[in-house]
């Protein structure tokens, strides 16, 4: 899947992209790629040194070798400059490079299923950033996008869902993705029919403007979330109903001009750290009663103060005079 925000948020004119699809028949053409990775062909072995490291690391943590094992988490991961004496404890060698890279993944899913979990989510977020780099590195990075995307269609990463964010610039702009022809080929999508019809399972999905009731939505999941392993769950879903949630909403996007786009971050974090977790731990605290909204510029991004600097003055009092 290949979606379109910016920032981590939907915003009005982005596009995302990705989809689960059935299998093709045999010799179909792989124009595409399913995001599931469903099996479609033979598979590759698995990476050795991934099995090995592993080993190793087990071992260190039975002899309580703390440092060994987390030099070799770190080596996995593809750490640089991990210490030889670790790597030698579990007979591997070298650093990974971006081909190990992907026999790791492999092995990864594999250990994921063995351990009876459906499978992995992966997340290259903000990929317009390519676009600023070298032009030699914006290729290979490119080229890699496109191998990755040809591997999950072709089986090699059964249960991997991948997911790519990024705005429209890059699927479409001629420093993105429209550089490599067949990368473009593999993610083009018809956005000119009517938004309202888009299908679900395109390449690419077109993400629409964030408003508060999707804001309100957003909310009550993260609510029902907490809820899940909170101490008291039918009191926080009795103080901090929908209700409450919008009023939230609202008066978080009132503090930042009425933007909704550029709320949930902070809309998030005051309803869990300065909601839930009082209702939760606090017997006598109703939010409606004893809360009330403060958001200062130190817990803001850059684009939130931009957007809590143009709230207009209600008052001559508020209007602040560079004497």
């Amino acid at each position: 899947m290949v979606l379109r925000p910016r920032g981590g948020r939907a915003r009005g004119g982005q596009r995302a992209a990705g989809r689960r699809r059935p299998a093709r028949p045999a010799g179909a053409r792989r124009g595409r790629r399913r995001a599931d990775g469903a099996a479609a062909g033979g598979r590759r072995p698995h990476h050795p040194a991934f099995a090995a490291a592993l080993r190793g690391y087990r071992r260190a943590r039975l002899a309580g070798d703390d440092a060994v094992a987390e030099a070799l988490l770190a080596w996995i991961g593809g750490q640089p400059n991990v210490a030889a004496a670790a790597k030698r404890f579990a007979g591997v060698r070298g650093e990974l490079d971006h081909f190990g890279a992907l026999g790791f993944l492999q092995g990864l899913l594999t250990v994921l299923r063995d351990c009876g979990h459906p499978g992995l989510l992966v997340v290259l977020d903000e990929i317009e950033t390519l676009q600023r780099v070298r032009a030699d590195v914006r290729e290979k990075a490119l080229n890699a996008l496109r191998q990755l995307i040809d591997e999950v269609d072709s089986g090699r990463f059964p249960g991997l869902y991948l997911l790519i964010t990024g705005t429209p610039a890059f699927f479409d702009g001629q420093q993105g993705a429209q550089r490599l022809p067949p990368l473009a080929q593999r993610l083009a999508t018809d956005f000119s029919t009517d938004p309202r019809f888009d299908s679900p399972r395109a390449v690419q999905l077109r993400l629409t403007g964030f408003d508060l009731p999707k804001l309100v939505e957003l909310g009550a999941a993260v609510r029902d979330l907490f809820a899940a392993g909170a101490r008291h769950p039918d009191r926080v879903a009795a103080l901090v109903d929908d209700a409450y949630l919008a009023e939230l909403g609202k008066a978080v996007t009132g503090g930042l001009g009425g933007r909704v786009g550029v709320a949930p971050r902070i809309y998030l974090r005051k309803l869990v750290a300065d909601v839930l977790d009082r209702v939760d731990y606090l017997d006598e605290f109703d939010p409606r009663r004893d809360y009330r909204l403060t958001m200062s510029s130190a817990e803001m991004s850059e684009v939130e103060r931009n957007a809590a600097a143009a709230v207009p003055a209600t008052s001559a009092d508020e209007v602040e005079l560079d004497l």
